[in-house]
Formats: structure tokens, sequence, C-alpha cells
């Protein structure tokens, strides 16, 4: 008598599952349609014939206790208990082999998901903003109603699936007959064929159109933020239900101000006189005119913080900085008069003859500053 543990390469108190899975790894590997020729397939017929009698109690019961397991009835290749089902499970998955048995494909489906770019101004992404969005999509059509059929007409059951939305074939191998099943091509699986299409969307149900939306901004988007409106996307086949709409937003450069974050960074040129003396500057904001405080002595690179004047958190309360980095002004055309006045200023300061002083980078020195500056941007 066949050693079916051997043949089927488990153990003699393996589970159930330890037997289906072995019979599984041994028939994707030993298949003929995988592993043609007549060792394969002889040795395919034995780990089947194995699996027929491990994986059916009363036979293993019979098995294990020394009797026939085929109660005299002889071992004939396959048994009566083993399935082509476990056979489309070891190269498919579980269930593959099953008569899946689903019926026509209704004529309605989902529609796609729809992305559209929004260009923005820096103080829309600042503030939040209501925009018109125009969007060429799809919608019901009014004609039919999403039906597909020209008004006062209706549809036939499809003569090839007879309604069912699939067709069957049988084929022979050498398992026996096979019967697979593959979804109907004359009605697309729907089981049912339209006589007369819809002259307004020729039977899909659906047209192509323009349509405008208000959509609402929120504050604190960036370039890159998808806005998803659900519901806003196209109408499926037949008038199904709509997809998403997705607004991927893209902020225009501003002239003034570079966005780090949340924070809004700007050069501010200053005449070194008020570099030197100090003064109070307007500065242009998104909220208005503010009166900036320079100090007096302000180097080039240095910063001056506006707080609360930035961008908006997208998610959370408050707003971030606006950072203004200072950029004193050298004349470069004096008068007499004023080439007087700055040589008396030197005389005064004992600058007469500079000698100047060679900075370390890494100090608050100018070149630190505007690296620090850069390196922030």
């Amino acid at each position: 008598m066949n050693d079916y543990y051997a043949d089927l390469g488990v153990a003699r108190d393996a589970t159930a599952d330890d037997i289906k899975k072995a019979y599984r790894r041994a028939a994707r590997k030993l298949h003929p349609d995988v592993n043609p020729g007549p060792e394969a397939e002889e040795q395919f017929k034995k780990v089947s014939q194995a699996y027929d009698v491990l994986s059916d109690p009363a036979k293993k019961q019979n098995y294990d206790m020394g009797s026939d397991p085929y109660g005299g009835a002889g071992a004939a290749g396959f048994g009566q208990g083993f399935s082509f089902s476990d056979v489309m499970d070891a190269f498919f998955g579980q269930g593959a082999g099953q008569a899946q048995g689903r019926g026509p494909r209704s004529r309605q489906s989902r529609g796609q998901d729809a992305l559209v770019r929004l260009d923005l101004d820096l103080a829309d992404a600042v503030f939040g903003a209501e925009k018109e969005l125009t969007i060429d999509t799809a919608e019901g059509c009014s004609t039919c109603h999403g039906a597909g059929t020209q008004p006062g007409t209706g549809t036939r059951t499809c003569e090839v699936c007879k309604g069912q939305g699939s067709v069957q074939q049988v084929q022979r191998s050498f398992l026996g007959q096979v019967m697979t099943s593959r979804p109907c091509v004359n009605c697309q699986a729907t089981g049912q064929v339209i006589e007369s299409p819809c002259y307004e969307c020729s039977g899909d149900g659906r047209v192509r159109t323009r349509r405008t939306m208000t959509i609402r901004v929120p504050a604190g988007v960036d370039t890159g933020t998808r806005i998803q409106l659900a519901g806003e996307g196209e109408v499926g086949p037949g008038n199904g239900p709509q997809g998403d709409l997705y607004v991927e937003v893209a902020v225009r450069r501003d002239p003034r101000f570079q966005r780090q974050g949340d924070d809004l960074h700007a050069t501010l040129e200053l005449p070194m006189t008020a570099a030197a003396l100090g003064a109070t500057v307007p500065f242009e904001t998104f909220d208005g005119v503010q009166d900036l405080e320079v100090r007096s002595g302000i180097q080039s690179g240095e910063q001056i913080r506006l707080r609360g004047l930035g961008v908006t958190h997208l998610r959370g309360s408050g707003r971030g900085d606006i950072i203004v980095h200072a950029m004193v002004q050298t004349p470069t055309k004096l008068n007499a008069e004023q080439e007087d006045l700055l040589r008396q200023l030197a005389r005064l300061r004992n600058e007469e003859k500079p000698t100047g002083r060679v900075a370390d980078p890494g100090d608050g020195s100018i070149f630190g500053k505007l690296r620090d500056a850069f390196k922030a941007r």
C-alpha cells in the first residue's frame, strides 16, 4: 500500500490545514500545464491520490488503521472524493474553483475621481478664499436619464448569455470535463442589450459637459495641498454615483514675500543714515501698513520680526510671523557737500584711515548673518 504521507511530504500527525497546504504546493509544482512530461504527470497523480485519502476523514481513518482507504474498490488514480476545485485553489487561491454565480452586472457604476489645479495668490493662502472653479466632467444624460436608450424604447434580454451576464464553455482535459465562465461581450456582462441607443449619450447614460462651481479654500494651504470634494467628480456610466473631485493648489510667486512654512520672509533696503540713526518705516503687509521699528545701528542681515502677521496655520489656530531681513544701502554717488559731511563724520569717529578686519564667517559678522539669512530661504 502506498505511503500517502510520504507522497504528500507531511508528517503522520499533520493537521487538515497542513495537508491542504502541502497539496497546493505540490500541485503548483507538478501540474502538467506547468511541468509537462510523463514523470511529472505520474507524480501529480500520486500526490492527488494522497490528498484524496488524507483530506477525507473516513478514508484517512481506514488508511491509518491499515485498511484499504477505498473500501476494497481499489485506487484508480483519483478517488471519488477528489474535486477539481482543489486544483484551482492551488493555482488561484481558495475559492477559485468554486462556482461564482454572480449574475449579470449592473449597468450603473461609480464615476471616476477627477483632479484639477487651482492657482492662488499668496494672500488667498494666508486668509483663505472662495474661488470659482470651471471643470470639464461627465454628468447624467438629461435625454435618457441614465438609461442609455432612446425615449420610448427599452432593452431586450441578451440572446448570447440568456440574461445571465456570462457564458460557460466546457473543455476536456486529463482531469475530465472542465467548465469555465467568462463575461459576455455582447452585453458587457449586463444581461441586457440596448436596442436603440440614446442619440445624446450613445447609450452610456452620461455626457461630457463644462460646469462652474464655487469652492472654499481654507486658510493655510500651500503648493501641493489637495482639497477633496466628495461626490463632485464624474458621474459614472449609466448615471451612476459621482466620484470625488480633488483640487490641487498652486500658490503663485509673490514679489515681496517668500514663504517658509507659515512664516513670510522679506528684505528691507535701508539708507545708511536710517540704519545708523534708527527709524520708523512704513511696511506693507497683508493686514495693511504696519509701523516697522528699525533700531539704530542695525546691520545688514539682521532680522526684524512682526509676530502673528504670517500665514494662518492650516491645522490649529494662530498665524506665523513676518521676518524682515535688513539690507543697508551704501551711497554710490555723493555731491561735494555730502562728501564733506561724511569726511567730518569720519574725523569725529577716528575713521579717516580705517584698517578693516577680516571677519569670521561663523560669528555675528555681516557674512555670517547673510549666510544664515540665505540658509533660511
